[in-house]
Order: C-alpha cells, then sequence, then structure tokens
C-alpha cells in the first residue's frame, strides 16, 4: 500500500465534508483555550456561572444533537448542515457582546443548540457518499481534519487574542459562515437521502422512524458502550492534567507541549491505522481500543511511584495509548451505527450516538473529580481499567447481536 493510498478513491463530498469540519474545528480552537479565561477574567462572570454556562452550552449541544438527527432525516443532510453552519455564524460572534453572566448563558445554550444540529447530518452524509469499504476510512479522514483543525486553531487564537480579545469570538463565527458558503456552493445532494429530500415521507412516517431509531437495541448498545468510552476520553482534560501537575510539578507550557502528542498522534496515524483494519470486524477492532485504553490506565497508575523523568514518560505513554484507542474507537463506532437499519434514519441512529459521547464528557470529570475531592485519586486509574474490561465485555455482547455485514464482514477493501 502505497503512504497515499489511504487518501484515494473518496467521492469529491465527502473531502467537501471534512474541508468544511477543517475550518469550523479551526474556529473552535481559536476560541477553546481562551473563552473561560476571557469571562472569567476580562468580563468578570464568577467562574460557577460561567460553569452554569458551559453547561448550558452542553445542554443545546446534546438537544441540537437530537433535533438535527431528525432534521437530516426529514429534510435531507445538506440543508441542516448549511442551516447550521449559517445560524452558528451570529449565535458564536455574539460572544464578543456578552457583559453579564444572564448574557453568556443564553448564547452559550443558542450556539450549542445550532451547532449541534451539524454532527449527525455531516456523518450521516459521509455514510451515504461513501462505500461501505471506505466507511471507516472516511469517517478516519474527518477525524484527522478536526484535529488538524483544533491544532492550528489554538496557534492562530493566541495570535488574534493578543490583539484583540474578543477577535476571537468574531472569528470564530466568521469560520462558521465561510463553511455555510462552501457547503452550499459545493456539497453534493445525499443519494441515501432523496426519498426523505423529495419530501415523499409524511410528517408521521418520519416521526415513526425516528421513534424506532432513538429505541433501537443495537444503537442503544452502541449508545451505552459510548458513554463509557467518553468517560475514559473525558479524563485527558480533567483528572490527567491535575494529576501530572500535582506529582510532577509540571508548568502550563510544559503540560500543553506534552499534550500536543494527541493530535500529532492522530494527524500521523489515523488514517493509515483505519486503513490495515478495513477487512477486520468492527468489534474486533473496538477490542483492541479497549485495550489501549485499559494500557493507558495502567500506565498512569504506574507513575505514581516513579521517578520524575520516568513518570513524565509514563503520563507520555498515556498519551499515546489512549491516543491509539481513540484512533480505532471513533470510526468504527460511526460506521457500525451508520450500518444499522436504513440509509434514510441514519441522521438520527448517529445523533444518539452523538448524544451518548456528551454524557460521557459530562460524566467524566465528575466521576474523576470524586476521586481527587476524596483523596482517593490512585484508585481512580484501576477503577478505569476496570471500565475498560466492562466496556470489552459491552463490546463481546454486542458482536453476537449484530449482522456480519453490520460489522463490516465481507468489505472488500477498495
Amino acid at each position: 500500500m502505497s503512504r497515499f493510498a489511504s487518501l484515494r478513491g473518496f467521492d469529491r463530498g465527502v473531502w467537501v465534508v471534512a474541508i468544511a469540519r477543517f475550518v469550523n474545528v479551526l474556529g473552535s480552537g481559536m476560541v477553546y483555550p481562551f473563552a473561560t479565561l476571557y469571562f472569567y477574567r476580562e468580563v468578570g462572570i464568577p467562574f460557577t456561572l460561567v460553569g452554569t454556562g458551559l453547561f448550558a452550552n452542553s445542554l443545546g449541544l446534546a438537544t441540537g444533537t437530537l433535533v438535527g438527527g431528525f432534521l437530516a432525516d426529514r429534510y435531507g443532510r445538506r440543508p441542516v448542515m448549511v442551516a447550521s453552519m449559517a445560524l452558528a455564524a451570529p449565535s458564536l460572534a455574539a460572544y464578543a457582546l456578552v457583559t453579564t453572566a444572564v448574557e453568556f448563558t443564553v448564547v452559550a445554550a443558542i450556539a450549542g443548540l445550532v451547532l449541534g444540529l451539524f454532527a449527525p447530518a455531516s456523518q450521516a452524509m459521509v455514510a451515504d457518499l461513501s462505500t461501505d469499504a471506505q466507511r471507516e476510512r472516511a469517517y478516519a479522514l474527518l477525524k484527522v481534519a478536526s484535529n488538524a483543525g483544533f491544532g492550528s486553531g489554538f496557534v492562530l487564537g493566541g495570535v488574534i487574542y493578543g490583539v484583540t480579545r474578543t477577535g476571537v469570538f468574531v472569528a470564530n463565527g466568521a469560520t462558521s459562515a465561510v463553511v455555510a458558503v462552501v457547503l452550499l456552493a459545493l456539497l453534493p445532494r445525499s443519494p441515501a437521502a432523496d426519498r426523505i429530500e423529495t419530501g415523499v415521507a409524511s410528517l408521521r412516517e418520519t416521526l415513526a422512524a425516528w421513534g424506532r431509531s432513538v429505541t433501537h437495541p443495537t444503537i442503544l448498545g452502541l449508545a451505552a458502550l459510548n458513554v463509557g468510552f467518553a468517560v475514559m476520553y473525558a479524563q485527558m482534560n480533567s483528572t490527567i492534567p491535575v494529576h501530572t501537575e500535582a506529582a510532577f510539578g509540571l508548568t502550563s507550557e510544559q503540560l500543553g507541549t506534552l499534550f500536543v502528542i494527541n493530535p500529532l498522534v492522530i494527524v500521523v496515524f489515523q488514517l493509515p491505522i483505519v486503513s490495515r483494519i478495513s477487512a477486520w470486524r468492527r468489534t474486533r477492532g473496538l477490542l483492541v481500543s479497549v485495550g489501549f485504553w485499559a494500557l493507558s490506565f495502567v500506565a498512569v497508575a504506574l507513575s505514581n511511584a516513579a521517578p520524575w523523568a520516568l513518570g513524565v514518560a509514563l503520563v507520555g505513554a498515556f498519551l499515546v495509548l489512549r491516543t491509539l484507542g481513540e484512533i480505532l474507537h471513533a470510526p468504527l463506532v460511526t460506521s457500525l451505527a451508520s450500518d444499522v437499519g436504513p440509509a434514510a434514519e441514519r441522521g438520527t441512529k448517529l445523533s444518539v450516538i452523538e448524544v451518548a459521547k456528551r454524557l460521557g464528557f459530562g460524566i467524566g470529570p465528575v466521576v474523576g473529580g470524586l476521586f481527587f475531592d476524596y483523596g482517593v485519586d490512585h484508585l481512580l486509574w484501576p477503577a478505569l481499567v476496570v471500565l475498560s474490561l466492562g466496556i470489552g465485555a459491552g463490546v463481546v455482547a454486542l458482536e453476537r447481536r449484530i449482522t456480519p455485514g453490520q460489522n463490516g464482514v465481507g468489505v472488500a477493501a477498495e
């Protein structure tokens, strides 16, 4: 396989979505490191109320994600994606006008709602425009675009924030406007959603399909697994920095440099790894992912009693191992969910998976925080190893419920 073989064969629309994802996440990256700092330090909103606003944003994202999946199946992927980005442009730019906690909470909730529409529609569109053999690679391409955009946004945001504090919010809104124009001009219609887009399905039929999708046993099983995976994901941004700073005294600059390992590994290895496992059963790939996650938490547990250099190296090993687990998990779960049931109901099913991930991201810091608050943080890492093993058992149980086709068996590599 040549070096760029994993990039070949995609429909033009897949590349359009990937470019849109890059630009959109570039905007998010510009804001991410500075938003809390700005509203707490510059605007003077109490930290608790900033947290309340962020919680409102999470609720908005979850609601928008469920609604976006329904609308994508009812009216088509492309209209929902364009509308999401067009509405996000003024919503995100409005952060620059916020002067009170109430305004921050309202803007955060609205921004979350409109942004949430995008994910299930874009994921369904990529599934519609890719063959069975391409699907994991297509989702891997989206993840590479996201991480490249996020990392680039950190750098660009730092430059803008140094010149004008509110400029990062205006720039974030501008990226969404650019994405809306790009999607409107270049994104094709979804062939798998033509029946919905032409209005043949009645509202009652679509609502019935939505009900079937959100209660589908396989989708609910995948959603439960995704909550567990997201709880593990969340540790990188919550408990791991606290553990590393307390145990090894790293500065914020040193922590930031160490954590660059995550996007770097994804950008370099995401597509080659997913291409190599294209003939695997998706559940088998998820089991390998679980293994990497378990090993990553073992590395953190060992770092507790290690000398400084070895301890920092073990945290680095955690970042590499958990990122390899992430590389396998994200495209495989999304591909599996997209192949459950009719293609015209993909948006709804994928929205359930996305909401489950967001739920896990919310639960993860709370669970980790409890271990730290009660002074038993050394027990968190073995507990997460046990969680990994439990997720692995869930994957094995899921494999018995799904068809070989849904599990990627018999898909020829392209």
